[in-house]
């Protein structure tokens, strides 16, 4: 293995956060896995980088040299990134659309609406649960265009080379099987759901830790029972044997139901990213009317949504 540019982001991001914990949760990794990546640099570079301690973690003299040298060197390679970009970007007129996506209203929606607005151009989807991920992406130019979720307080750092629009904030609603006891209610209070069995996704974005913190103020401790993607997590609430937080905007699935939440203790914004030095930056507005479009189609199909909607109104973007 040789030292690359995503192991000097790795050691600059334990840095800045002074916790493998924290570091993880800002890259949208889980901890053992960004642990194991950490060993692996030390490994290829002699010698330990960081120390744990009661405050956190603190970097070793062989550290502070590695990070000092990173931050050195990551501006650098970033401006490349973007001289590239912009010079690919005026070559190829928009030739190929590189465009990225987590579950939600906008993977799909938006991926036709975006053939449309650039008939000549071959649009290619890439689904990412990750939204860490999908700005590294758009950042380094290995997408030109990104669809992601975010949670309040729980963003994904901002990089400078990327732009940021909200299409839409919505609340999360609770969803459970329809033979579930509480499917019959019109809303539901998310402490009545403190003793059941949850489902929530693979670790990659920072959805856990709002949950967590959700469930906390709700004055309980959610028993995540399940950890799987979308199409196992409807399988498993079919089943009656977990519930899950979901988007407003759910597609409609038999044997599942989507009920609100009373007092919205919960949301997430649909937000769509591009790279600033790329060729859609001239798009922006236009692009910005066909997420929104897409996103309300996906309100227009879902009717607890309307009904909530109709009764509270839209959350402010």
């Amino acid at each position: 293995m040789e030292l690359d540019i995503r192991h000097l982001r790795v050691i600059c991001a334990i840095a800045d956060a002074g916790s493998v914990t924290k570091a993880a949760t800002s890259l949208g990794l889980s901890q053992p896995s960004l642990t194991g990546q950490l060993q692996r640099i030390e490994s290829l570079l002699g010698g330990k980088l960081f120390l744990r301690g009661p405050d956190g973690t603190v970097p070793t003299d062989l550290g502070t040299f590695v990070i000092s040298r990173a931050r050195a060197v990551l501006p650098a390679i970033d401006q490349l990134q973007a001289d590239a970009i912009r010079r690919a970007g005026a070559q190829q007129d928009l030739r190929l659309l590189r465009y990225g996506a987590a579950p939600g209203p906008l993977m799909v929606g938006l991926l036709g609406r975006l053939r449309e607005l650039l008939p000549d151009a071959e649009v290619t989807l890439r689904t990412e649960t990750s939204s860490a991920t999908l700005v590294d992406l758009v950042a380094s130019g290995r997408l030109e265009l990104a669809a992601m979720l975010e949670y309040p307080d729980h963003e994904v750092a901002p990089r400078q080379e990327v732009e940021r629009r909200v299409v839409a904030t919505e609340p999360s609603f609770a969803l459970l099987s329809s033979s579930h006891p509480l499917a019959a209610r019109r809303a539901l209070a998310l402490t009545e759901l403190a003793e059941e069995q949850w489902v929530i996704p693979p670790p990659g974005d920072r959805f856990r830790e709002y949950f967590a913190i959700a469930c906390q103020n709700a004055g309980f401790r959610p028993k995540v029972s399940h950890e799987t993607e979308a199409s196992g997590a409807r399988d498993l609430m079919m089943a009656g044997q977990a519930v899950a937080i979901g988007q407003a905007t759910f597609r409609e699935t038999p044997g599942v139901v989507v009920r609100p939440l009373i007092d919205v203790p919960m949301r997430v914004r649909h937000v769509l990213v591009w790279n600033r030095s790329g060729s859609l930056t001239p798009l922006a507005d236009k692009l910005l009317a066909a997420a929104r479009s897409a996103y309300q189609e996906a309100v227009d199909r879902s009717p607890d949504y309307q009904r909530w909607l109709a009764e509270h109104g839209p959350l402010p973007a």
